[in-house]
């Protein structure tokens, strides 16, 4: 077969992939190849992956119900818990339904499978995650790519493009840059255009809003945006995804989104462990605030070293431009004992190879400050 060959061929090209197992539970500090080492590689933004709190409604749960649910939810596999989490995350969301996924990846492509089809068109977001585009794809729709963040290009292609129902998709923070996508100004042109609009808060549940909603939240928008996908694998610490909406959509997207009626379900002990999540993210602003403070400091020192960094997330991207060059610097920061990955292609556009630091609630200030002088050390510049 082939495979060996291609295989030399990512080599080649600095885009070869391994697994590294973790010998520790999530944290700001992990061991991993008989090493310790500060973690800016992971999305558990506040910390409760290890969460203690958390963990024991994972524990009562598991003690009540066991490992798995058997089948999906449609068939045997819905539990008391799965519905409650679900009311608990409309009502965190404002909203007035909600419905679970086992993961983002498949919320996004179930519910874009399930809205448009082939005579509709989707206007996606040129950096928009995988999950997104490959969404788009799999609805068989037309997808119209608009380059990142162009309110103006977007503008005209919904002008000239007439279609049975259009759908405007976009991370509302962008996974490898941590920018903002311009939503008061999609929320308009949606609106003018008859357009309804879909929005991937992954990055953003949990980071942004005062209560931790996402982005919607923080710019009064829950109810100008049609359809919001959160997660429940980030800052909310353990796995799985949900979209909320009105309850006629999520009531369409149950009945025909592929990746949950023929998935079994999310196991009952991790959605005690959201719901425990939600209320720590919404009634407990500390861990936010911590992880705002660790954001502004790391923000202020990369400035400080002449490379851009504004604070409108808890994601820092160092980019170097070709695979090798991050890769390297990779392996130079982990010589200094922190761990943060190198990302490229086809994660990233060509030429945008990267480091991607990610901020935790979890980390100290001596963390934070650790990674400025070992950047500093290193004399990585953009």
């Amino acid at each position: 077969m082939w495979a060996s060959e291609e295989l030399a061929e990512l080599s080649s090209r600095g885009l070869r992939r391994f697994l590294e197992p973790l010998e520790s539970p999530q944290g700001p500090v992990v061991r991993i190849g008989g090493e310790t080492l500060v973690n800016f590689a992971s999305n558990d933004y506040l910390g409760l992956a290890s969460s203690l709190s958390v963990r024991a409604a994972a524990i009562s749960a598991l003690e009540g119900l066991g490992v798995g649910t058997g089948a999906s939810r449609l068939v045997v596999g819905d539990t008391e818990i799965h519905q409650r989490l679900e009311a608990r995350l409309a009502s965190f969301e404002r909203s007035e339904a909600a419905l679970l996924f086992n993961s983002g990846y498949a919320a996004n492509v179930g519910t874009l499978q399930s809205l448009v089809g082939p005579q509709d068109v989707v206007f996606s977001d040129s950096l928009n995650h995988a999950s997104l585009i490959d969404g788009c794809r799999l609805s068989r729709a037309r997808v119209v790519v608009y380059p990142h963040c162009d309110v103006a290009a977007l503008d005209a292609a919904l002008a000239s493009t007439p279609a049975r129902r259009r759908l405007v998709v976009t991370d509302t923070v962008f996974s490898m840059d941590g920018d903002h996508a311009p939503l008061r100004e999609l929320v308009s042109l949606c609106r003018s255009h008859r357009a309804a609009l879909l929005v991937d808060e992954a990055h953003a549940t949990g980071v942004l809003g005062s209560r931790g909603a996402g982005l919607c939240e923080e710019l009064g928008l829950e109810d100008a945006v049609d359809i919001r996908m959160g997660t429940l694998s980030k800052a909310l610490g353990g796995l799985g995804a949900y979209i909320c909406s009105s309850r006629s959509v999520v009531e369409l997207v149950l009945n025909r989104a592929r990746p949950l009626v023929f998935s079994t379900a999310l196991p009952a002990a991790l959605c005690a462990a959201a719901e425990a999540a939600v209320d720590l993210v919404e009634f407990d602003d500390s861990l936010r605030a911590r992880l705002w403070r660790n954001i502004r400091r790391f923000s202020e020192g990369l400035r400080a070293l002449g490379l851009p960094a504004e604070p409108r997330s808890a994601i820092f991207p160092v980019i170097l431009g070709e695979p090798e060059s991050a890769l390297e610097a990779s392996r130079a920061l982990r010589s200094e004992g922190l761990l943060v990955k190198a990302i490229r292609p086809p994660t990233v556009p060509v030429g945008t190879s990267r480091l991607r630091f990610c901020l935790s609630a979890a980390h100290s200030e001596g963390h934070v400050d650790m990674a400025l002088d070992a950047l500093r050390r290193l004399g990585i510049r953009r």
